[in-house]
């Protein structure tokens, strides 16, 4: 026993007699003829997103570096963290310092670090290999620093690398060219502008009285130019109701006082709003000083009131003119009038015993719209006929205005007598075609019903089901025999069929997602299990680099695919998701055990290069094969290799002194 601990004690003295003797030659002397700088270890990240051990921002800077980096995270999904030290420590090698960093505060794959050393003028960007960006471009953002580092203008540094994440999508190359054609683009815009500028100059040289702008002129001119429309607007509205009343009088006389009784409440209305805006003009020219916003307002009142008259004066214009041509051939259209009162006549007359046919099948409600509409249509028509005969006795008196009023009156009497009519027969037809859809809406239902029967009963269901049939049973008693009610049938049965129809296609959808949730779930659960078979003999042959992030995926891989295996059977799409998530989370493992192989075979035990030694010595470490044996003996301690590596407490591996699990990135001296 005494022997193999003195082996086991002289390979790893051994071990770190080699890490001694592959430092570098120069560091000693360097350490001590260099000047000294205050040292940072590994910290602790703020609220914001830059955080200044070396004080070599202002106040204003770092807020307003702060708000870009802000703007970058909520603009690409991106957080980009910064820090400021004056010389990197424990350790001082400026990636594994900044991959520490990041490690410590949880930085995950759309998370960005940027550490700088001012004194010792190091730099590093630090980004997840599985982040967003490529490492590629990467590396050319942390290049793209140096100019602004070497000149000490840290807050442009800041910015620079910001604006590199913002344009990740391109080169510089590319960026050029954008910015080259937008450069372009606003040449050609400019161009464009100046020449529309010059032509409207040219035109206004050559017409001086521009047309009116597109909405409303009132809002743009001057107030100069208002007083003078309002008054021009006054003048107007006055001299069109003395004109308007002068025909009124006119007409009057040629159509009679009923003819025209709607024309001369127009003009009484009109010559009210003209008196209003003539009491607005004499406030404005009033001894009492007003105030420019008053005039400008009462101006605006009097353009408005005038608008307002001389259209509702407009309106009438047309209404004479068709009473004037109705008067110059009233003869002919007594006599068209009179043959389209025949037509409403038999209309009319057969209206009471269309109406009481139906009221001997459906329900009074059902007819309620048109219950009164017989009287009334005989009621039009004999007002109509009243007029008619007026008509014709104004006619053979030779008065032809008044005779135009009546025919006019008369028509409108016939017609309405022909639609109250109509509106009998209009509802028939509709009565009918409701219970065509009842029918068809009927059998619709019975075969839903059968279609139900075949699925498995729930409580939802089941309501669909009763009120369906509910339904049915009422609609059959509504559709025969008297006192029917055809459209409100229509609409219970319609209730009816949407509830059905969306519980059904509901449980069906249902079906459908477990069916094709167990047909992907076998496939999905094979996989998973060779996606976690990978990642734990991966992590197994490589333990003596492999930290705590890729074990804990790999273990929680192992408890998704177990829930899985338990719901495959009772509930499939849960099961479903179990697997999906333990395939992504054993994937997850894999990458970062392979981030920090690649990073302790650059910069891991005994320096760079050093990990896999030609001794083999390397990879004796690499695969926790001296860890085991230190912790009891090989296998025999667990699945991963017992401890996993030397103690914290001994001085010696952490699984985070391999350079952060998954990330990589880009940095050196400025």
């Amino acid at each position: 026993m005494r022997a193999r601990w003195a082996v086991v004690v002289g390979v790893v003295l051994g071990v770190l007699g080699m890490s001694v003797l592959a430092a570098p030659a120069g560091a000693a002397p360097l350490a001590e003829t260099a000047a000294p700088h205050p040292a940072t270890a590994p910290v602790t990240l703020g609220s914001d997103f830059v955080t200044d051990e070396a004080g070599v921002l202002s106040s204003s800077e770092a807020q307003e570096l702060n708000s870009q980096l802000d703007q970058l995270s909520r603009s690409q999904n991106i957080q980009l963290f910064v820090v400021f030290v004056d010389t990197f420590s424990d350790p001082d090698n400026s990636q594994l310092w900044t991959n520490q960093v990041a490690l410590d505060n949880g930085l995950g794959q759309q998370q960005y670090l940027l550490a700088v050393a001012t004194q010792s003028r190091q730099y590093y960007l630090s980004a997840d290999k599985a982040g967003p960006i490529p490492l590629s471009r990467v590396d050319q953002i942390s290049h793209s620093l140096v100019n602004d580092l070497r000149a000490k203008d840290w807050a442009a540094a800041v910015r620079t690398a910001a604006a590199g994440f913002e344009g990740s999508g391109s080169s510089g190359a590319d960026l050029g060219g954008i910015l080259l054609i937008v450069l372009c683009v606003i040449a050609i815009v400019v161009a464009i502008i100046v020449l529309v500028v010059m032509r409207r100059r040219a035109a206004a040289r050559v017409k001086p009285a521009a047309t009116d702008p597109v909405g409303d002129p009132l809002d743009a001119i001057s107030d100069e130019e208002l007083a003078r429309r309002a008054a021009l607007a006054l003048v107007h509205t006055d001299d069109a109701i003395t004109s308007s009343t002068e025909d009124l009088g006119f007409a009057t006389a040629q159509f009679g006082d009923a003819a025209t009784s709607t024309f001369t409440d127009v003009v009484a209305k009109a010559k009210a709003r003209l008196d209003e805006a003539f009491s607005l003009k004499q406030k404005l020219d009033d001894e009492i000083p007003d105030t420019d916003e008053q005039r400008r307002d009462w101006h605006l009142q009097i353009i408005r009131l005038c608008e307002a008259a001389d259209t509702a004066l407009d309106a009438n214009v047309a209404a004479f003119d068709e009473l004037r041509a109705l008067e110059q051939n009233a003869e002919q259209a007594l006599a068209q009038l009179q043959a389209h009162r025949e037509t409403a006549a038999a209309a009319v007359t057969a209206a009471p015993a269309a109406l009481q046919a139906l009221a001997t099948v459906y329900d009074p409600a059902a007819l309620q719209t048109v219950i009164g509409n017989p009287a009334e249509a005989a009621s039009r028509l004999e007002l109509a006929d009243t007029h008619i005969a007026e008509a014709t006795a104004q006619l053979a008196e030779g008065k032809r205005g008044e005779a135009a009023f009546a025919i006019r009156t008369a028509e409108e009497g016939v017609l309405q007598a022909n639609q109250l009519a109509q509106a009998i027969s209009t509802l028939q037809n509709d009565l009918s075609s409701a219970e065509e859809q009842a029918k068809a809406l009927i059998a619709d239902l019975e075969q839903d019903l059968a279609g139900a029967a075949a699925l498995p009963p729930s409580p939802d269901l089941n309501a669909a089901v009763a009120a369906t049939r509910t339904a049915l049973d009422q609609a059959r008693t509504d559709a025969s025999g008297t006192g029917r009610r055809p459209q409100a049938v229509l609409e219970s049965l319609t209730a009816a069929n949407t509830r059905i129809d969306s519980t059904v296609d509901a449980i069906r959808n249902a079906q459908q997602q477990t069916e094709r949730a167990r047909q992907v779930l076998e496939q999905t659960l094979t996989q998973a299990r060779a996606e976690i078979s990978t990642a734990n003999s991966y992590i197994t042959t490589h333990r003596g680099a492999i930290g705590a992030d890729a074990r804990t995926r790999a273990a929680q891989a192992s408890a998704e695919y177990d829930q899985a295996e338990a719901a495959r059977l009772a509930d499939p799409g849960s099961a479903l998701q179990h697997a999906q998530r333990a395939i992504a989370l054993a994937r997850e493992a894999t990458t970062l055990a392979s981030g920090s192989i690649d990073s302790w075979g650059s910069g891991g035990w005994g320096g760079p290069g050093a990990g896999r030694s030609s001794s083999g010595m390397g990879d004796a470490i690499l695969g926790g094969i001296i860890g085991g044996i230190l912790s009891g003996g090989g296998r025999s301690r667990g699945g991963w290799g017992g401890g996993g590596g030397f103690s914290s407490g001994g001085g010696g591996y952490r699984p985070s002194s391999f350079g952060g699990g998954g990330r990589g990135g880009s940095g050196g001296r400025f």
